[in-house]
């Protein structure tokens, strides 16, 4: 499989920044309930789509990492199709085209010595920053198994469920990626004061989703929160520790609230992003990959692969 290439070595993997983010502040368009999926259906969101890919890989290249190549599908699920003005099946016909259009951009770049593995994203099925609806692992399972499988039926390499804000939820999440045998990813968002938006520490949301699941997924990883936001709640003692994986931390030290809230982005300081991230591997030996989320974009990213050769935000 080729989901080897991340487990087996010690070779880090970049993701991307914070597409959605970039798309609405830096590129002007409006993203429907921050779908960025939209944009497989026009030209010229096809073609920024492209282009923003390709300078994350041009970096995860010459910083001589893997990449992880998401599929824009973070907001494809079945419980976003009545919202998006979809019917169930045309939501499910995006993640198909999502894939190949990703798969399309991996063929034109990766080598033999520069490997990419297509990442299909799922999201939570309600607020991201807010647990408005705390779902029991069954329903999570029949909610999210319809796009996980039809990534999976895609080709995807692995599966990354992103910004979840509970456990329950993560937990039907893992079972519907077992059930095709399709790696799963676990990231959850933090608050500001390290805890899920449940309100349950990390280590508790860790244990609950590995006890329900046979440590079923591959790794976690934390996203959509500013590395100060998490840092202290890491224990370099606890087992749960060492099943952190990935990193995709916010540019922005705002709390999920005064994001929401915000009319500017609020892109912070890229190479004190990249400064933070790097202090972070010394509390999470395993971690395999780091990027950016909420905020960031290749400035931030390039500067997270490489800050000593990067030069301070002006």
């Amino acid at each position: 499989m080729r989901i080897q290439e991340l487990t087996n070595t010690r070779r880090f993997f970049l993701s991307d920044g914070g597409l959605e983010t970039y798309m609405i502040f830096d590129k002007g368009y409006e993203l429907p309930c921050f779908s960025a999926a939209v944009l497989l259906d026009c030209e010229p969101g096809r073609r920024d789509l492209t282009e923003y890919f390709e300078r994350f890989i041009e970096i995860a290249c010459e910083t001589n990492r893997g990449f992880i190549l998401d599929a824009p599908t973070w907001r494809a699920g079945t419980a976003w199709a009545g919202p998006l003005g979809q019917t169930v099946l045309e939501v499910i016909e995006t993640n198909t085209r999502a894939v190949a259009f990703v798969s399309n951009i991996r063929d034109q770049h990766e080598t033999e010595g520069f490997p990419i593995l297509i990442n299909g994203l799922v999201g939570p099925a309600g607020d991201a920053y807010a647990p408005d609806a705390m779902l029991a692992p069954q329903d999570a399972l029949l909610i999210h198994a319809p796009q996980i499988h039809a990534l999976g039926r895609a080709g995807v390499d692995m599966i990354s469920a992103m910004t979840l804000t509970h456990a329950g939820e993560a937990i039907g999440i893992v079972q519907a990626a077992k059930e095709i045998d399709v790696p799963v990813v676990i990231a959850f968002t933090l608050e500001t004061d390290g805890c899920l938006p449940s309100g349950q520490p990390l280590g508790d949301a860790i244990a609950e989703v590995d006890a329900a699941t046979g440590n079923g997924p591959i790794y976690y990883m934390i996203n959509c929160a500013h590395p100060d936001h998490f840092r202290d709640v890491l224990d370099t003692n606890a087992a749960w520790t060492l099943r952190i994986g990935g990193i995709r931390s916010n540019a922005s030290r705002m709390s999920h609230a005064e994001l929401d809230e915000a009319e500017e982005l609020d892109a912070g300081d890229p190479f004190e992003l990249g400064q933070l991230s790097s202090e972070l591997l010394t509390f999470l030996p395993n971690i395999r990959v780091i990027g950016g989320c909420c905020g960031t974009d290749h400035r931030h990213v390039g500067c997270i692969a490489g800050h000593d050769h990067a030069q301070p935000a002006a």
